[in-house]
């Protein structure tokens, strides 16, 4: 790898050392920037070949740059008859313009180390094709290396060389004197031109019909290149010191040879004894057969071995030679038509360009490109046939590769994608671009299809022709998906729509929806449904290919994988649009079926996918439910004192500090809870439900005991604990005593508990629980208190009396307001407070008949349970006690709005205030303690 790079090293510096020593300090250099070394030329390829630009128009150019050094092992007297031998053909040259002569751009200038001249772009010399690689840069370029030339390229060059010579022969009345493959150069475009007049001879009466060009004998002490090469001499020159335009052709005959021989001429000439060769040649050529020209075409076969004749009058001239059928090929004579293009009408360029399209699948790409492409590019600037030239260019685009496309033909596309004038030629240019979308999009880069190709899609759709906006819009599905989704959402869609609302014409329209139909599975589901959809209702008109084109879009949308409707919008949009459409007057059987049959499945989805959502929401509800109901059961408390066929009992209150209960003389709560809020810093919202508690708690001070009643529960405003589970033990607690038991045992009755300040009496009836459940009622329990009101958290109905039976009577410190409780269990007396456990609901069962049916724990409240700071558990009694102590223990949490506003349920009807007497104790807060732990 490291002997490749130094190798193309050494090859560069040396390349870029012969480019600085031979042109440094010529004046060509001035005006010209000298590039790489591309080729050899002229007479014994002395010529090296350079690219090159024009320094002020950056115009290419081909510098021809021959090199003193090449001649230093000459004498001083043959040097000079060599630059001068040079100089002669180089000023020969350039006096003469014809399109089959090489053109001099800049003439020739000597510099102390060099000649140079600067000529129309070149590949290379014809002998540098054939293989003949001297005064070449090393290694040899592929391009020429591995240059193969077609039988078109090589039948058209000849013909080329043909004209060349009858210029010269005819007009000029000269003789070239050394056509050979080393003067015949290929310029860029391939096209063959002749050059090397260094011994060119002139007639001395060019007025005459019979020219006579003087000929000088040949000198075989002279420099080879102060002589024509003997090869390609005819015989003539030397034996009989005679010229004439027949000696050209002679000449031509043994290129022809040559270029079907690989370069290789018909006789090797021993320059040494030239006459003796001279002479041998002239005898081969006086028997010459076909078998020495077997690999020359045989339908030129003939006319070679005419130009190879001994005797110039039997030699076709070269005006014979150029209409012989050899050079009548479709290829050659395309190629000669480009050539004389410039003389053509508008009417025969139009006529020969709509006939190219047939030529050019025949002929080699790198003919194309090298000959025709840049003919036809040429003609970009005449408006009037860019119509008939783009077609051809565009074929020939379809051949290249991207590269090829971009370098070569993009450029010259790039004013016709503009042009608008003629209207006549803007239209068909944009007919002709639209068939050939699919092409352009692919080979062209996307900021150029941002930048001129779709802006000219954009212009079809707005054109006033309707042939080319029905052709836009067909055309527009074969290449949407080339199209880049922003211009396709922002510039394409919008042209569509508009086109589609604003014409007058009904192909124009259906085409449209045609064209949405097709593009739709390139856009965005939401861009569809909120851009395309809606515009569909906006659509005035009803004929039945209108209707037909809306359901398909609509069809197209509806069973699209990507896409697909909602069902919000099939109820609320796409159907109340459709149901109306499908009974239009105009549609015929079979499209009124198909609009039932789109409506049918998109009803059949709408159902199926919204019913699925609701039986989905159904079941998700029932499980909310359960989880509520599991969370209330788990949430509230249980708690069982049982004393031998006792009664269980559960006290609810609403939460409030436990500091009410455990701090401070019993006299002063109510000033403990207003300084309590004082110290929580109460918003006016709290103050105002404080004061309006204290107000309702004076009232109820006032109120008479009430008489028992059934009241209607209260419809809940905040959510409390719900008392259902607490209820139902209670019931379940009654039920579970003997009914037949005529009185009741000393084990049934609650005695009074001896506390300091608190004294608490149970006493329960049997006989009058089982009467006030005959009588429909839940529960028979009273509250007797010392000059307050216990609200209680429920929506059964309470009745208390103080002389009634069965009523537990409840005596606790000095009269005060006691607010709302959330939670309160009572265990045994003198047993530690146990775990807590879940609630048993065995006693439902019991408890509800088929007389009394069950009521759920919704109905009886609404609100969900307060959170409780410590729940209770009562045990079972011990049994044999003749009467049992209950001690209870609480802990409650306080709340910063309480009384009968925290409370929804409370309300003075339902509890009975037996005004009692309550004695205060000193030791409250001891005695509460020692109760509730």
């Amino acid at each position: 790898m490291e002997s490749m790079l130094n190798k193309l090293k050494s090859t560069v510096t040396k390349v870029t050392a012969d480019v600085t020593s031979a042109v440094m300090g010529n004046p060509v250099t001035r005006e010209f920037d000298v590039g790489r070394h591309i080729a050899s030329g002229g007479n014994g390829l002395a010529w090296k070949i350079f690219n090159g630009t024009k320094k002020s128009t950056k115009q290419e150019v081909a510098v021809f740059v021959f090199d003193k050094k090449l001649i230093d092992k000459y004498q001083k007297f043959e040097k000079d008859q060599i630059i001068d031998s040079l100089k002669r053909g180089v000023q020969q040259l350039t006096r003469l313009r014809h399109p089959r002569l090489l053109t001099v751009q800049h003439p020739l200038e000597e510099s102390r180390d060099c000649l140079a001249f600067c000529t129309e772009p070149v590949f290379a010399s014809l002998a540098n094709v054939l293989g003949n690689w001297e005064n070449l840069p090393s290694p040899v370029s592929p391009d020429i290396k591995d240059y193969k030339l077609y039988d078109v390229e090589t039948k058209y060059g000849l013909l080329q060389v043909s004209e060349g010579l009858s210029f010269l022969h005819s007009s000029v009345k000269m003789v070239h004197g050394n056509i050979t493959p080393e003067n015949i150069i290929l310029n860029k475009s391939g096209a063959w031109k002749i050059m090397g007049f260094d011994f060119c001879v002139s007639s001395t009466n060019p007025s005459e019909q019979e020219p006579k060009f003087p000929c000088k004998e040949w000198d075989p002490n002279l420099p080879s290149l102060c002589l024509p090469n003997p090869e390609y001499l005819a015989p003539e020159y030397i034996l009989s010191v005679s010229c004439e335009t027949a000696s050209d052709m002679y000449s031509l005959g043994t290129v022809m040879y040559a270029v079907f021989n690989k370069g290789k001429p018909i006789f090797e000439v021993n320059k040494q004894d030239i006459y003796k060769s001279f002479s041998r040649q002239l005898d081969q050529l006086s028997r010459l057969g076909s078998s020495s020209l077997t690999n020359i075409p045989e339908e030129v076969r003939e006319h070679v071995k005419l130009l190879l004749n001994v005797t110039p009058t039997v030699r076709p001239d070269a005006d014979q030679m150029t209409k012989i059928p050899f050079f009548d090929d479709v290829g050659a004579v395309t190629l000669q038509y480009f050539d004389t293009l410039f003389q053509r009408d508008n009417l025969q360029k139009s006529q020969f360009f709509k006939g190219l399209p047939k030529v050019l699948p025949k002929l080699p790409k790198r003919v194309i490109v090298q000959r025709i492409l840049p003919c036809l590019t040429s003609e970009f600037v005449n408006p009037d046939m860019v119509p008939f030239v783009l077609p051809n260019v565009l074929l020939i685009a379809e051949e290249c590769t991207k590269e090829e496309y971009v370098k070569l033909i993009l450029p010259e596309l790039g004013p016709v994608f503009k042009q608008q004038e003629p209207i006549q030629a803007s239209n068909m240019i944009l007919l002709i671009f639209l068939q050939k979308m699919d092409l352009l999009l692919t080979k062209t880069p996307p900021d150029e299809i941002k930048n001129s190709v779709l802006p000219m899609v954009y212009r079809a759709l707005e054109a006033p022709s309707i042939q080319i906006q029905e052709l836009c819009l067909n055309i527009i599905p074969t290449f949407a998906n080339l199209i880049d989704y922003p211009s396709m959402k922002n510039a394409l869609i919008p042209r569509i729509k508009n086109a589609c609302l604003q014409t007058s014409s009904l192909a124009v329209r259906v085409n449209s929806l045609v064209c949405l139909g097709k593009i739709l599975e390139y856009l965005d589901k939401w861009f569809v449904l909120d851009d395309i959809l809606p515009f569909l209702q906006q659509i005035p008109s009803k004929e039945p290919a209108v209707l037909m084109g809306i359901l398909g879009i609509y069809k197209c949308t509806f069973t699209h994988k990507k896409l697909g409707i909602t069902k919000e919008q099939l109820a609320g949009r796409v159907l109340p649009h459709l149901i109306p459409l499908s009974i239009e007057n105009n549609l015929n059987l079979n499209q009124f079926n198909s609009f039932i049959s789109v409506i049918k499945e998109m009803l059949n989805r709408l159902e199926s996918e919204h019913k699925t959502k609701l039986e989905q929401l159904h079941i998700m509800q029932e499980q909310q439910k359960s989880l509520d109901i599991g969370n209330q059961m788990n949430a509230s408390e249980e708690t069982k004192v049982t004393n031998v066929g006792s009664q269980q009992i559960d006290k609810v209150f609403n939460n409030i500090g436990t500091d009410l209960l455990t701090g401070g003389d019993a006299e002063n709560k109510e000033d403990g809870l207003q300084n309590k809020h004082k110290r929580a810093s109460l918003t006016l919202e709290e103050k105002q439900k404080l004061a309006k508690e204290q107000e309702q708690a004076q009232k109820l001070k006032s109120q008479q005991p009430l008489k028992p009643q059934v009241q209607t529960p209260i419809a809940p405003v905040k959510q409390t604990k719900d008392l259902t589970d607490t209820l139902m033990d209670n019931m379940s607690s009654l039920t579970s005593l003997s009914v037949s038991t005529p009185k009741i045992s000393a084990s049934s009755t609650f005695n009074s508990v001896p506390c300091t300040g608190l004294g608490m009496m149970f006493s329960t009836s049997i006989d009058n629980t089982k009467r006030n459940l005959t009588n429909g009622l839940n529960a028979n329990v009273g509250f007797q208190t010392s000059g307050f009101n216990m609200p209680v958290n429920t929506n059964q109905n309470f009745f208390s009396s103080p002389s009634t039976p069965g009523v537990t009577k409840m005596t606790l410190g000095t009269p005060s307001t006691l607010p709302n409780f959330n939670a309160m269990s009572v265990p045994a007396a003198g047993a530690k407070q146990t775990q807590q456990r879940p609630t048993d609901m065995s006693a439902l069962n019991n408890l509800f008949g088929p007389q009394k049916p069950k009521v759920s724990m919704n109905q009886l409240s609404q609100q969900k349970p307060n959170q409780w700071l410590n729940q209770f558990v009562p045990p079972q009694g011990s049994p044999g006690m003749g009467s049992s102590v209950m001690g209870t223990q609480m802990n409650m949490i306080g709340q910063s709005a309480f009384g009968m506003q925290a409370n929804p349920f409370f309300n003075p009807q339902n509890f009975a205030q037996p005004p009692t007497s309550m004695t205060s104790s000193s030791s409250a807060s001891n005695d509460l303690k020692d109760l509730f732990g």
